[in-house]
């Protein structure tokens, strides 16, 4: 009895000194910044990023002093899945308690968002306005604004093809407003003026109706291809078409010209449609402005297309990379084949370009 009483007091006080020494742990991590008197410093949290990375890399920046217990932290307050994206601004004099409330329930210094390449102008207010940095239609009259569209030296109708596609930090407004809309869009714009520069011949902007060609050209080649090597390739194609007064034949500029009510089916009477003046099945030349926001691949494409004889092309059956043709006899063939792998199941879209 005296021995069983004996291994209980060890045991009840081992886990006293167990308890007082996790109580002193959590303590001094609660109230001990990472570093005295510290300094501010800015931290992005990134779309998606789950909290235990965020928590390393605070650790790593010296904003914490655990990545684990910070994750402890969270998961105790049940956090962990509340964190915002946006660049913060941090101090690393702070307690782990503030860090974590300021990340969870604080005002991001800038909002992070992606704006991928081949996005519309209607698509990309919308992913705008998804994130909260705009309304669609703020940024609908910014992007079609006469006194806008000439102050950044846009020579189209709207800022199509011109809202540079990369990943922002934006300030965010607590409501969305005209103002805010023309600095995002004056932003994305900027961003491709500086992107731009350095593929222009002999380095110097190219006079406006240059300007045209290869813009309304790259935002087609954006759109049929997302294959690298073949973007210079099927920008000769175009090339070739318009050297011979030939059709371009197009289907995304078809697409465009029937706006954000596309239900994504592509129809004969579309094609045979002339009052779409981006139809290029029925209407000579390029159509009459870009058609999406393009990447600075396809920009370099439409400047220096590849030379060669090709006329046609028509997407093999893996959906990606395309048979590129000299002559209508062989192209149909690559059509054919195309159909016929369609049929056995082994793609599931239809070709770009000129595949009837």
């Amino acid at each position: 009895m005296k021995t069983a009483l004996r291994v209980l007091g060890c045991i009840l006080l081992l886990g006293l000194t167990a308890g007082g020494w996790l109580g002193h742990e959590i303590h001094a991590f609660l109230s001990t910044p990472a570093q005295n008197p510290g300094s501010e410093t800015y931290f992005d949290v990134t779309p998606g990023m789950r909290f235990g990375q965020a928590a390393e890399a605070l650790a790593k920046a010296g904003i914490v002093t655990d990545a684990r217990k910070f994750g402890w932290l969270a998961r105790y307050k049940q956090w962990d899945n509340r964190l915002q994206a946006g660049r913060f601004a941090l101090h690393s004099g702070w307690t782990p308690e503030k860090i974590l409330d300021a990340l969870v329930n604080g005002q991001p210094v800038l909002y992070r968002v992606t704006v991928p390449e081949g996005l519309t102008w209607w698509q990309t207010a919308r992913l705008l306005e998804d994130a909260g940095l705009v309304t669609q239609e703020d940024f609908r009259r910014i992007v079609f604004d006469p006194d806008f569209l000439r102050h950044h030296g846009i020579p189209f109708a709207s800022a199509e093809g011109f809202l540079m596609p990369d990943t922002y930090l934006l300030k965010k407004n607590d409501s969305p407003d005209l103002a805010q809309a023309r600095s995002v869009a004056g932003r994305m714009i900027d961003n491709f003026w500086r992107k731009s520069a350095a593929l222009w011949p002999e380095q110097a902007k190219p006079a406006a109706e240059q300007l045209k060609t290869w813009a309304i050209l790259a935002s087609v080649v954006e759109k049929e291809t997302a294959v690298p090597s073949e973007r210079a390739r099927v920008a000769g194609v175009y090339q070739n078409r318009l050297k011979i007064g030939m059709l371009l034949q197009a289907d995304p500029t078809v697409i465009y010209g029937l706006g954000p009510t596309f239900d994504g089916n592509l129809r004969r009477r579309d094609l045979d449609n002339a009052a779409n003046p981006y139809n290029t099945y029925q209407r000579p030349g390029l159509p009459p402005g870009p058609i999406c926001s393009f990447g600075m691949a396809a920009l370099a494409a439409a400047i220096r297309p590849e030379e060669h004889a090709y006329l046609y092309f028509v997407t093999r059956r893996d959906g990606g990379e395309h048979t590129f043709s000299t002559n209508l006899n062989d192209h149909n063939k690559a059509v054919r084949q195309y159909l016929q792998n369609r049929r056995k199941g082994a793609a599931s879209g239809a070709g770009q370009g000129d595949s009837r």
